[in-house]
């Protein structure tokens, strides 16, 4: 009998089995293949828009995607540096085989923690409550608590062309039964369909032709635990190369627009909006002359591109010409050609915010089985719900992260509100107070519930406690260096185009300007401090006035937040509420109004009738 029983060993079976062993909880992990745990089956990166700062999130618990994805990096860029700071965002070009070796490493070393090389078959219930999972050689494996992450691997089809192929990505083995074991026990299923792009010869493309993409020269990491010698330094660092479709390339997918197994009535499944094939963006976009492509390193290990934008589900021989028309790859050398996948995924309407199941009692879900895309997204659920299957041992109230305080609660609440029909994607736009939600403030939004939950080390908690106590240091020296207006201080000011001072004031006002950072006022002020201490402060003082409104906005939404709505709650009986609203309230069942109120078809008319009702039965 274990405590936690995670099924699946991708990006939100590792979070979720690190994180419940770190809590220790006596925790197993079954995979089909333990060589296949931290596999990197599409994009081999880590980080992104919205998707960088999930990892700087997960790094503020304590988890092991930020740690893995800087220590075996073969690339690191800082993304919309010209944009404002609720935007900016790393990301790592990864190692795919060093990354995967490494979190393989991390979980053998982790206590608490066993791994089983089994296929889980189904799970088994008492009641309505799982109770373990029988694996295909009869097996049972007991466990208080369940976590589903089974990625793409349920009931799972390789499409190319005309043919279906019954597998899972990478060439492992699909998983046939277990997704009906979910049905038979009443869950609701969707059917998504992802994809990935050809691999070619580093040596057989002519890079003459390509735009090269060089990384950030300078120290930057996901985790606040990783040192400069952790990392590979930026001479050494690979870079990526822009290329473009063009009118052959175009000519070619038209022409054979009905062999792909999109446009065959091959898949059923829906695919992603924010990642379509390419064959999808040019029906989508016909207008456009051509769609930029990244040739991206996979690995120091062996040479090969990842060709990121070129997703397709074209027969071979379709995709030998596609690719063969782009520029210097005349002659290139095909090592894998790319595929559509469809396979079963958990409606998410049926999982409370705290990620456990509705219907079935101590079975949490997390990543791409819950509707969702991305190693990122599903790495911040997996944390989630190992955090929260653990404490629904210790007879604890889960953690739910708001919309003001992660991106990681800003996708489950989309998931739990919202649902999806299409495999779900991160992005800022869903963001409503991004600005609150940046990639320097992580730890100072996160670092405290994961220090009381038990689930971040002790020394990254005291490293915590010391970069606040150093930011409060700072900030207080600044407010009391006074700066003259004299002929020292306005020729520093116009070195860097920040106007003239006509009269004195503090250091930490005239920091509001633009182009005045700590460093540049070093001379005057005597103050120094780390690059990233400075970073967040000089962030928090030049855009104080929009943050201000942002929290000023969050205290509106709390008030709503904290009106929570009895569980036991009958909407189909409460007369005024509208048609629609009875009906999706009673299949979401929101927790609070404020939940409720973001279910679309929810009308404020309808919230204002469950407010009454609630103060009625408070009363």
């Amino acid at each position: 009998m274990y405590d936690v029983l995670v099924v699946g060993g991708g990006h939100a079976g590792i979070e979720a089995a690190a994180a419940a062993a770190r809590m220790n909880q006596k925790t197993v992990l079954v995979s089909n293949d333990l060589s296949m745990i931290g596999s990197m089956p599409c994009n081999p990166s880590v980080g992104g828009p919205a998707k960088g700062i999930v990892v700087r999130e997960i790094d503020a618990f304590g988890g092991l995607m930020p740690l893995a994805a800087d220590q075996t990096a073969l690339q690191f860029k800082m993304l919309n540096t010209k944009k404002g700071p609720g935007v900016q965002c790393l990301r790592v070009q990864s190692d795919r085989e060093a990354y995967k070796k490494w979190m393989q490493d991390a979980l053998r070393k982790q206590p608490n923690l066993e791994l089983i090389e089994q296929r889980a078959a189904s799970i088994l219930l008492d009641g309505k409550k799982i109770i373990g999972i029988e694996c295909e050689d009869g097996t049972q494996i007991l466990s208080r608590t369940v976590i589903l992450t089974a990625g793409t691997g349920m009931r799972s089809t390789i499409l190319r062309g005309h043919t279906a192929t019954v597998s899972g990505a990478d060439g492992l083995p699909t998983n046939s039964t277990l997704s009906a074991s979910l049905a038979k026990a009443g869950l609701d299923l969707i059917r998504l369909k992802t994809g990935t792009p050809p691999r070619v010869r580093f040596d057989s493309v002519d890079l003459s032709q390509a735009q090269i993409q060089e990384g950030t020269d300078e120290f930057i990491a996901f985790s606040d635990a990783t040192k400069p010698e952790d990392v590979l330094p930026f001479d050494k660092q690979l870079p990526c190369y822009l290329i473009y479709t063009n009118a052959t390339t175009h000519s070619i997918i038209n022409e054979h627009l009905q062999d792909s197994a999109m446009y065959s009535g091959l898949v059923t499944g829906t695919g992603p909006r924010y990642c379509p094939s390419i064959e999808d963006k040019l029906v989508r976009f016909a207008d456009r002359p051509r769609h930029q492509l990244f040739l991206e390193p996979e690995t120091a290990a062996y040479d090969t591109f990842y060709i990121q934008g070129f997703s397709t589900s074209m027969p071979e021989f379709v995709q030998e010409e596609m690719v063969r028309s782009l520029p210097g790859m005349k002659d290139v050398d095909i090592l894998k050609y790319a595929y559509a996948i469809e396979y079963d995924a958990v409606d998410p309407l049926q999982m409370k915010p705290s990620l456990e199941n509705k219907k079935i009692e101590n079975l949490f879900t997390a990543g791409q089985v819950n509707g969702t895309s991305g190693y990122e997204e599903a790495a911040g659920q997996g944390l989630l719900a190992g955090i929260n299957a653990a404490r629904k041992n210790m007879g604890l109230d889960p953690i739910v992260l708001g919309r003001e305080q992660a991106y990681i609660g800003v996708m489950i609440d989309d998931l739990t509100t919202k649902g999806t029909k299409e495999p779900y994607r991160l992005l800022t736009s869903r963001a409503e107070y991004r600005l609150l939600l940046r990639h320097d403030n992580a730890p100072a939004r996160l670092c405290e519930i994961a220090h009381e939950v038990g689930v971040l080390p002790h020394e990254r908690y005291e490293a915590y406690l010391e970069d606040q106590k150093e930011e409060r240091r700072v900030m207080q020296a600044l407010k009391e260096a006074h700066i003259k207006p004299d002929e020292k201080a306005n020729s520093l000011l116009a070195s860097v185009d920040a106007g003239a001072l006509e009269q004195g004031c503090d250091a930490l006002t005239l920091l509001r300007r633009p182009n005045v950072t700590i460093k540049i006022l070093e001379p005057l002020t005597g103050v120094s401090t780390s690059k990233k201490i400075a970073s967040r402060i000089e962030i928090e003082t030049k855009y104080a006035g929009y943050i201000e409104k942002s929290k000023r906005d969050v205290e509106r939404l709390q008030k709503l937040e904290s009106v929570r709505i009895p569980e036991e709650i009958e909407y189909e009986t409460i007369d005024n509420l509208a048609l629609e609203a009875r009906s999706k309230l009673t299949k979401i069942r929101p927790r609070t109004l404020g939940q409720a109120s973001r279910i679309s078809g929810i009308n404020p008319s309808d919230i204002a009738v469950l407010s009454a009702l609630i103060r009625e039965n408070q009363a």
